[in-house]
C-alpha cells in the first residue's frame, strides 16, 4: 500500500465525520471498495482522509490522484474551496473558511514579486482591499465581512494550538462562542487564549447570561435595538433621493448606498449574542 503523508494543518481542514456516518462510509467501502481516488499533493493526503482512515484499518486497496500546486497556500485554497463546495456549513464553519482562504490568497499575493515594491512602501492597501473585494463577490458576503473572517480564523486557529478539542466544539456548533468575543481573541494575549480554550475543552465556558425581562425593562431599550433603529431610521431618510435616482435611471448609484447599509445589518446580526 502506497505511503502517504499526513500533515496535520491540512487534515484540520479535513471534518471527521460523526460516528453514525463513518459507520456507514465503513460500511460501504467494506462492501464496494474504494472506488474514488485519493488526492495527494507531493505525497500528502489533501482530500479523502476518512476513506483513507478505513482503507487502512481494513486493508482495502484504493487509488490515488497527485495534484500540483506552487505553495502550501494554494493547497489551502484547494482543500477550503473543496469543502465549501460539498458540504452544508454552519456559519461558524463557512466564516472560518473564508478567513484561512483570505489569509493564504494575501500571503501568496504578498510573496509575488510584482507586488513586492507596494508592499515595502506600505502602499498595498487597494491591493489588499481588492482582494477582500474579490473574495466577497465569490462567497457572496460584504468584503467587510471578509476582513472579520479572518480575525475569525486566527482566533480559532489560535485556540486550536491551545486545545484542537476546543477548536473542534467551536466549529461543531458544541459551544456557543460568539464571532464578537472570537474576532477579540484574534488579538489577546497568548494567556486569555489557552484560558477561553481550556474552558471550553472542559466544558466550563459560558456565554454572557440572557437578560432577563426585568434586565430589559431597566434598560428601557436594548443596544441591538438602538442600533437596529438607528440603521432603520437613516435608510428611510434616504429613500426620498434612492427613489428618486431610480427614476432618473440611477440604479447603478444606489449599490454602493444598499451595501453599506448591509454591511451594517450584517454587523448588527454577527453581534447578537
Amino acid at each position: 500500500m502506497q505511503l502517504i503523508t499526513i500533515d496535520e494543518e491540512f487534515r484540520s481542514l479535513l471534518p471527521a465525520l460523526d460516528e453514525e456516518t463513518f459507520g456507514l462510509l465503513e460500511e460501504n467501502l467494506l462492501e464496494h471498495g474504494c472506488r474514488d481516488p485519493l488526492v495527494l499533493w507531493n505525497g500528502v493526503l489533501i482530500d479523502g482522509y476518512n476513506r483513507y482512515k478505513i482503507c487502512t484499518a481494513h486493508n482495502i486497496p484504493f487509488n490515488t490522484v497527485d495534484k500540483e500546486f506552487d505553495s502550501r497556500e494554494e493547497v489551502l485554497i484547494w482543500i477550503i474551496s473543496n469543502q465549501v463546495s460539498r458540504r452544508n456549513l454552519a456559519q461558524i464553519q463557512l466564516g472560518y473558511f473564508r478567513g484561512l482562504h483570505y489569509k493564504a490568497d494575501k500571503k501568496i499575493q504578498g510573496t509575488n514579486n510584482q507586488f513586492e515594491q507596494m508592499i515595502e512602501s506600505g502602499q498595498n492597501d487597494h491591493f489588499q482591499g481588492s482582494t477582500a473585494n474579490r473574495l466577497a463577490e465569490r462567497y457572496r458576503v460584504s468584503s467587510r465581512t471578509i476582513r472579520r473572517d479572518s480575525k475569525l480564523a486566527e482566533a480559532i486557529s489560535a485556540i486550536g494550538e491551545a486545545s484542537p478539542e476546543a477548536k473542534r466544539k467551536i466549529l461543531a456548533g458544541e459551544v456557543a462562542v460568539s464571532r464578537t468575543k472570537l474576532e477579540a481573541l484574534s488579538s489577546a494575549p497568548n494567556k486569555e487564549i489557552e484560558a477561553v480554550a481550556a474552558k471550553i475543552e472542559d466544558g466550563t465556558y459560558e456565554r454572557r447570561v440572557p437578560r432577563t425581562p426585568v434586565d430589559i425593562a431597566s434598560d428601557s431599550i436594548l443596544p441591538e435595538i438602538q442600533q437596529l433603529n438607528t440603521v432603520i431610521r437613516a435608510f428611510a431618510s434616504n429613500f426620498n433621493s434612492m427613489f428618486q435616482q431610480l427614476n432618473n435611471g440611477g440604479s447603478a448609484e444606489l449599490k454602493p448606498v444598499l451595501r453599506s447599509y448591509i454591511d451594517q445589518l450584517e454587523d448588527l446580526y454577527s453581534n447578537i449574542k
